[in-house]
């Protein structure tokens, strides 16, 4: 750790004091020991001083069709006058035991939770609701659930304006919002007008009549969106959604021509702990979600869209670069073990960055993959038909003591989904059977490209792109022209594996479940010509201090301001123990400038077991938006006298070892301060008590 004697500098405001020691909080080792040896974690968002949050949306606030919708996500601010903007927000997942404890006291009405659970469990805990006969006890109870978890998910626009204060504020009063607007994950199901569209190859799949799989019968129509993510925004005004984890709703796997096995294999479960396959009462095809979603927050009468050449996986993110002469680029990651970067290519030219014409630049293109060296490069890979299969070697990972995990395209063709490649004399066999993406993927056209598109994850597997960590976000940084990309952990779930030789420890560990911060250089894409290099770094490490981290853990969504400060947010998940330590998930700020040094700052934390998302700022930089995503949700709502006293082995800048206890409160009641009352997801507006931009000045005093 750095001496506790660096150079004085002035700070734009005064870093929050986290639950672990940190090489610049100003204090000697002895100081150290003595600060952080007894500490009580808040189930409040904690700010520096000068600066206030407001709750400005939270589950169950009336919303369009419908209302705000459960764990807000991505947040995207829309100026429309200076005085009035929109906010597109997407609704990623329920959290059951929150969810099901606060449903009643939010929206008003009172859902079978129990009856259900208990009629679930009589038959094995999960159902094919489609199989269930129309009299049968258990519809009822169990479509009321599903449809009510549903409408809780997807994409909101909510418009909002400016206060005598300054404040931003929830439009409402004599005045009609015009714009505001709900897409859930029913959306077009009563109403086949409200359906969402497809663009691109895989349009063609799902219109085509003779298949291996199941046929949803609506052919390139889709019903609704969900596990709704993160997301960015288009020069030309339009808001990306990303479907992430939609596996945990709809069958993931397809066959080799794109379509997807039966719902009947991802049944409706519900314990309290688990609500899975909500995709199954209403038949929807697996194979139509895991895409990246456009939508005109200021056009509601506009359909969203699916643009499938942008390719299905676990979309977390988006970054779009748009240079007139130049290709459309945009960049996403599949936020999974094992997942991958990817670019998409538009076939055709930008003219003019903010055209409301390059959607359809969105339509047709190449999808890329990224295959990072060791030494700093990397080069992309075409996903199409003729691209030769270059899998990685299992025996590579034995070479770091790692067990292979290498799910490639299953061999039996007729079969969906994955094999794992678990030997190097398997894999010599399947590649003499399969030489390119064509033999995976037969068919003609923009069928066979579009069944390459659908299964992009087992596609690029093939391909030899690089297995990464979890790739959550990816920004432009608007000073350098850099990808930002953020890699929440290392290490493996057993269905894919971060590649050692890449994604390595500070002290070369093969397995390190911190994250980090990758900074990309991209060389000028081509319309034409497939491909192109580009260089990579680590630009910071997770972990404590004392492992060589610099005291975060588990990175996930960036935004940067016009300044090039890089704001990010973290996402420590209860399952990862080993990041206990790090105490609630938190909100830091990189500064652009090197006055400040190179150590992020702590701006914020978040309410108990809550994660922060979604950072994004008004036109001026004077409110920071954010959402307040599950709190309270391993224990649902705190009541006055939950807690439980942990400890932790710490270690001070000298590297010597001290303990510390540490008082922890079990569950939520954020956004009220009164211990009963249940915990709601939210969006809040941060800003400065002086009004001025967030950053202006010096609102920190010196740091020594």
């Amino acid at each position: 750790m750095a001496s506790a004697t660096s150079p004085s500098r002035v700070l734009p405001f005064q870093p929050l004091r986290g639950p672990i020691p940190l090489p610049g909080d100003g204090l000697s080792a002895a100081e150290q020991q003595r600060a952080y040896a007894r500490v009580a974690l808040q189930d409040q968002l904690l700010l520096p001083e000068g600066y206030r949050s407001e709750v400005l949306l939270q589950w169950g606030d009336p919303l369009g069709s419908g209302r705000f919708g459960f764990n807000n996500d991505y947040i995207a601010f829309t100026s429309l006058d200076g005085q009035r903007a929109l906010l597109t927000v997407n609704f990623e997942y329920i959290s059951p035991r929150p969810w099901a404890a606060a449903y009643g006291e939010v929206i008003g009405r009172a859902l079978p939770f129990e009856a259900l659970r208990k009629l679930l469990a009589e038959r094995g805990g999960s159902v094919d609701v489609l199989s269930l006969a129309a009299d049968d006890p258990l519809r009822r109870p169990l479509l009321e659930v599903a449809t009510a978890a549903m409408q809780d998910v997807g994409i909101g626009v909510v418009e909002i304006e400016r206060g005598a204060d300054r404040s931003w504020r929830r439009r409402s009063g004599r005045f009609e919002p015009r714009y505001d607007r709900r897409i859930s994950g029913l959306t077009g199901l009563e109403r086949p007008e409200a359906r969402l569209q497809c663009s691109g190859p895989a349009a063609a799949v799902f219109r085509r009549r003779q298949r291996l799989g199941y046929d949803d019968g609506l052919g390139d129509r889709v019903i609704g969106s969900f596990a709704n993510c993160a997301g960015g925004q288009t020069p030309w005004g339009t808001v990306l959604s990303a479907e992430e984890n939609i596996q945990t709703h709809v069958v993931e796997a397809v066959y080799a021509d794109g379509s997807s096995p039966s719902p009947a294999e991802r049944p409706f479960r519900f314990d309290a702990e688990r609500l899975e396959g909500l995709g199954n009462p209403y038949g929807l095809a697996g194979n139509k979600y895991g895409w990246m979603v456009e939508i005109d927050p200021r056009r509601p009468e506009r359909p969203p869209v699916k643009h499938t050449a942008l390719g299905r996986f676990r979309h977390e993110a988006v970054a779009v670069r748009a240079r007139a002469g130049e290709p459309l680029v945009v960049y996403s990651g599949c936020d999974r073990h094992g997942g991958h970067l990817y670019r998409f290519v538009s076939a055709a030219i930008v003219r003019d960055p903010r055209d409301p014409a390059n959607s359809r630049l969105l339509e047709r293109g190449r999808l890329e993959v990224a295959r990072f060296d060791a030494n700093g490069g990397g080069e992309w890979i075409p996903l199409q038909p003729q691209t030769r299969l270059n899998p990685l070697l299992p025996s590579h990972f034995s070479r770091f003591d790692l067990p292979a995990v290498l799910p490639l395209p299953h061999s039996d063709r007729s079969k969906a989904g994955a094999e794992l490649m678990q030997s190097d004399a398997q894999l010599k066999v399947y590649r003499q059977r399969f030489g390119t993406l064509a033999d995976l993927y037969p068919g003609r056209g923009e069928e066979q490209l579009g069944a390459i598109l659908i299964d992009a994850h087992l596609a690029a597997n093939a391909a030899g792109a690089t297995l990464t960590a979890r790739p959550e976000d990816t920004e432009l940084d608007p000073r350098t022209g850099d990808l930002l990309i953020t890699f929440t952990a290392g290490g493996s779930d057993g269905e894919g594996q971060a590649d050692p030789a890449i994604f390595r420890g500070p002290n070369g560990e093969s397995s390190w479940p911190f994250g980090w911060l990758m900074r990309l250089e991209d060389s000028t894409a081509g319309a034409e010509r497939p491909g192109g290099a580009f260089r990579w770094r680590m630009a910071a490490t997770g972990g404590t201090p004392w492992q060589g981290g610099l005291g975060f853990a588990n990175p996930d969504n960036l935004a940067i301001d016009r300044s090039g400060n890089v704001w990010m947010v973290t996402d420590r998940a209860a399952v990862n123990g080993s990041a206990d330590v790090f105490g609630n998930n938190a909100c830091w700020i990189f500064p652009a400038t090197a006055a400040a040094g190179g150590e992020p700052l702590l701006f914020a934390t978040g309410p108990m077991e809550c994660e922060l998302t979604g950072p994004c700022f008004d036109t001026s930089e004077s409110t920071l938006f954010l959402a307040v995503q599950h709190p309270g949700e391993d224990n649902a709502t705190h009541r006055s006298g939950d807690e439980e006293v942990q400890a932790y082995t710490l270690r001070d800048r000298n590297g010597d070892s001290f303990e510390q206890l540490r008082q922890v409160p079990l569950g939520s009641n954020w956004p009220s301060a009164t211990a009963g009352t249940a915990p709601r997801p939210g969006v809040v507006a941060i800003r400065r008590l002086d009004g001025a931009p967030l950053l202006a000045g010096s609102g920190g005093r010196p740091q020594t």
